[in-house]
């Protein structure tokens, strides 16, 4: 058995960090509601290209951080992605087999995941039901999971991230 380094954390923390910037970068009024989840689908991608190294931990923690940053409940968000990062990360081996476009199903459902979750906090401290606009999100990853799947796919190509 060999042992082999990991290789090109800055490139997976990178694009943790372009994520977050992408999160609070000011949108007009008319396009919040139609932001995607930038962190989410970069967690997605790293829990199906590196399980063993993005997980549940680093999901938990990027939620605590988008947490702070958009000054949501303490823990939303991180309850969000660790469910999102051990799902993804429990069924990586299935979701590596897809072809891009029914890998975009299967990060669509996880993106409704997320959002059912939200609602389901949202109703908890007793928040007011979101417009029928707040379920745009995870169509618009949907869309967008071929892009950031080949963007990030090329970058841990060439900076051979293992």
């Amino acid at each position: 058995m060999t042992i082999t380094p990991h290789r090109g954390g800055f490139i997976i923390i990178a694009s943790f960090v372009l994520a977050l910037i992408l999160t609070i970068l000011p949108l007009p009024e008319w396009a919040r509601p139609f932001r995607p989840a930038w962190h989410s689908l970069v967690l997605i991608y790293w829990c199906i290209a590196t399980p063993q190294r993005v997980g549940v931990g680093i999901g938990w923690f990027l939620g605590l951080m988008i947490d702070v940053i958009t000054n949501t409940l303490l823990g939303q968000h991180a309850l969000e992605l660790a469910i999102t990062a051990f799902i993804t990360t429990k069924l990586h081996r299935r979701l590596r087999v897809f072809p891009v476009w029914q890998q975009a199903i299967g990060v669509f459902l996880l993106l409704m995941l997320e959002e059912v979750l939200s609602i389901i906090v949202m109703g908890a401290i007793h928040r007011p039901t979101p417009a029928l606009s707040y379920w745009a999100p995870p169509f618009i990853g949907m869309l967008l999971w071929p892009l950031v799947f080949i963007i990030l796919r090329s970058l841990r190509q060439r900076f051979k991230v293992i």
